[in-house]
């Protein structure tokens, strides 16, 4: 059996003849690809960022390695080594005249993948498939190509029940009935927290357990508003009950326990006071603790 060095070298030397034989297939197939990337950088991935990309603040920690997954109306950054997406980030608009779409039934397999995470990774689990870009507000606002991309499995993480179905969704419902409609357009980024302490899925140890999860809210600047942000960090042991208000805390925060740097395209300054701030005030906190409902 041949072993894994043997297996590249074979690889390089089968490209290196490829090269040699056809080298105008070569130059073309090189030239396709690096126009490919720099239309995925400078065109279709800049519309679904705020101030650029998350970035990894020290990028030899592995944990912190993800490939850029570009999908209809979100865009995240997935770790196959960890078989979650490390950070998902999406729009929302005022959501009064749009109209939901019957939930699917199944998730599905990211062709994009390496781990190949499937809908019965989960199943028997003890946690549910917790949306990162939320399936009805993606819905409602990018049709049925978003909804479908949404119930793909590089947008999902294992979340315990008592957040998914109970804090998690009062936070989607929050963004979605109230901050969106108020505020006319907000950016939203989340994802998932990991300690030291590593624990997988049962039936698929590529997917990582998280320990606790982060939302990020932000409005774009006005020539009479600066932006302002609110951050939220709640972990899987919830009850569900909780005031979200206990859940708030810095980005700078989050940005600690996740090892990524978010809004790097910002200036220094406003990038400074934004994320060290924690000011639940411009945001109507009264509406916090209201349960809502689409």
């Amino acid at each position: 059996m041949a072993t894994k060095p043997t297996v590249i070298f074979r690889i390089l030397i089968s490209l290196f003849r490829f090269s040699s034989t056809h080298p105008v297939l070569c130059l073309v197939l090189i030239s396709l690809g690096v126009g490919e990337y720099a239309y995925e950088v400078n065109i279709a991935r800049p519309p679904l960022l705020f101030q650029g990309a998350p970035q990894a603040i020290d990028k030899s920690n592995t944990d912190t390695w993800f490939r850029i997954l570009r999908n209809h109306g979100f865009i995240l950054g997935y770790s196959d080594l960890r078989g979650n997406p490390l950070w998902v980030e999406y729009a929302l608009a005022d959501l009064t005249n749009t109209s939901a779409l019957k939930r699917p039934s199944h998730f599905e397999t990211d062709w994009r993948s390496l781990n190949r995470v499937s809908h019965d990774s989960f199943r028997n689990s003890g946690y549910d498939r917790g949306h990162m870009a939320p399936n009805h507000a993606i819905s409602r606002l990018y049709g049925k190509q978003g909804q479908t991309d949404s119930f793909l499995m590089t947008n999902i993480t294992p979340q315990k029940s008592n957040l998914n179905q109970r804090i998690w969704q009062r936070l989607e419902e929050l963004e979605a009935g109230h901050f969106a409609n108020h505020f006319g357009k907000i950016w939203v980024i989340t994802g998932p927290i990991f300690n030291r302490n590593i624990e997988r899925l049962p039936k698929d140890w590529t997917v990582e357990i998280p320990d606790a999860f982060f939302k990020i809210y932000i409005t774009e600047a006005t020539a009479n508003k600066p932006s302002i942000a609110l951050a939220f960090l709640i972990p899987q042991s919830v009850n569900g009950k909780e005031p979200l208000q206990q859940f708030i805390t810095s980005i700078d925060d989050i940005e600690t326990q996740t090892g990524l740097d978010f809004f790097s395209h910002l200036d220094d300054t406003i990038e400074a006071s934004l994320e060290s701030a924690v000011n639940p005030k411009p945001w109507h906190t009264n509406f916090v603790n209201k349960q809502l409902r689409w």
